[in-house]
């Protein structure tokens, strides 16, 4: 049997491992391990064990955990809600004001956690309910969440852009910048698409009622103050790293405690604030160390079967393609995959494929990140099985059905894929930010 053939056979029988259901850590892991026993015998039962020993190795992994308790801490110590009474006071006398709202919170919730689920929990949770009571559209709304959500994966500080940093070798820094004007640019895409919207059919996003707008400009002021904390947590972390103050680790840190120091302001820090916070902070944390754990595993497998080269092999030598023609079959490759797998998993997976072929195409490696996020993003709402599609379904109320949820992202992944045009065509729409602060 040829090295290409079992190549193609390892990842088949992890795609239909998938299909049944398995969990992902298990069907990369299982795949790999057996592939290794047959491929090198006893010897290949090494590879898992080396796997653990460079994950155990791989000090910048320490951002993953703190983070994700970043982002926790401020879910659960209602921080979150403080910011979505402001939005909604100040953006409620417009036609889909709250609906613009939910983006401004998403796009700051992003800015705090760097995780899509967190958005989408927080979003579900507090802005969705109001909506729904304010006699918003159920399907418009629920397309709202969903789109605002995965901004998580690509504001920084995205843990998604973390892991690309690991895998590809490139600086975590200049990632973080190359997301910022995209994940604002689709920010901005997605409010004039709700602000046209609603002007042309007011009764999706009614104004709030005469009442509740009466709230005087000293209230109005008072509210804006929620927005501070996070102000302060965000260029805290972020700004010390990219001054070249902290390490990409210690600032994760300086942001971890920012966030636990700004709930003890607030008078929220509780015994059930940070047992919650811990519980899901350390099971998030295990789910992602298990994932990385046996995609090397898998990709050590891939590299001493010489699949890299196949792969490059095929593409360039014997069917000729351009470059531009690869890295959009490379896109919807990634497309597919996001109907069954969740950012992480695509990333370890394939990542350590593309990234050589990327690079010899001549193509910007911190570029191709913001590419594959921006892709993840579009993957991750994609009908059948795409990843949000079932977080909503889960943390909807039962008057949305699972056709509401696919009716309701029609018109975000067609923003979202202009999006990703324009970032192709205008590669500085990414790169300006980067090679501006570091001079490349």
């Amino acid at each position: 049997m040829s090295y290409e053939l079992i190549a193609l056979l390892m990842l088949s029988s992890m795609m239909i491992m998938l299909l049944t259901g398995q969990r992902i850590f298990g069907a990369i892991g299982f795949v790999a391990t057996v592939a290794a026993l047959f491929l090198w015998g006893t010897g290949g039962s090494e590879m898992p064990f080396n796997a653990a020993m460079k994950l155990l190795k791989w000090y910048p992994l320490l951002t993953l955990p703190m983070f994700i308790y970043m982002g926790y801490m401020m879910s659960e110590s209602r921080i979150a809600d403080d910011l979505y009474k402001m939005f909604h006071v100040w953006m409620g006398p417009l036609p889909g004001g709250l609906a613009i709202g939910t983006i401004g919170l998403m796009v700051i919730i992003s800015a705090m956690n760097g995780l899509s689920v967190a958005g989408m929990a927080i979003g579900a949770t507090i802005a969705l309910p109001e909506l729904l009571r304010r006699n918003y559209d159920k399907i418009m709304v629920t397309g709202v969440i969903q789109a605002g959500s995965s901004l998580g994966i690509l504001v920084p500080p995205s843990v998604v852009l973390v892991l690309y940093g690991m895998i590809a070798r490139q600086p975590v820094g200049q990632l973080w910048l190359a997301g910022v004007f995209p994940g604002l640019m689709m920010a901005g895409l997605f409010v004039l698409y709700i602000v046209i919207r609603c002007y042309l059919q007011p009764e999706l996003g009614p104004v709030l009622p005469e009442e509740e707008r009466r709230v005087g400009w000293g209230e109005k002021f008072r509210l804006l103050s929620a927005g501070i904390l996070p102000l302060v947590i965000f260029l805290s972390m972020t700004g010390l790293f990219l001054a070249g103050f902290t390490s990409l680790v210690e600032s994760s840190a300086v942001g971890a405690v920012a966030a636990t120091i700004a709930a003890a302001i607030k008078g929220r820090l509780s015994r059930d604030v940070m047992e919650n916070t811990l519980r899901k902070t350390l099971g998030v944390s295990c789910m992602f160390m298990w994932i990385i754990l046996a995609a090397l595993c898998f990709g050590a497998v891939f590299d001493g079967l010489g699949a890299v080269k196949s792969i490059q092999g095929l593409f360039i030598d014997q069917l000729g393609l351009s470059r531009w023609e690869i890295l959009i079959m490379m896109q919807i490759t990634y497309l597919v995959m996001g109907m069954f797998l969740d950012d992480t998993a695509m990333l370890v997976i394939v990542a350590p494929l593309y990234v050589p072929l990327v690079g010899r195409l001549g193509f910007d490696l911190v570029w191709y990140g913001v590419l594959y996020t921006i892709t993840c993003q579009i993957a991750y709402m994609t009908p059948p099985f795409g990843y949000n599609l079932f977080l909503m379904r889960a943390m909807a109320p039962p008057e949305i059905t699972l056709p509401d949820i696919y009716r309701s992202i029609v018109p975000f992944v067609g923003v979202m894929i202009l999006a990703l045009a324009l970032v192709i065509v205008f590669p500085e729409i990414a790169m300006w930010l980067p090679h501006h602060v570091y001079g490349r």
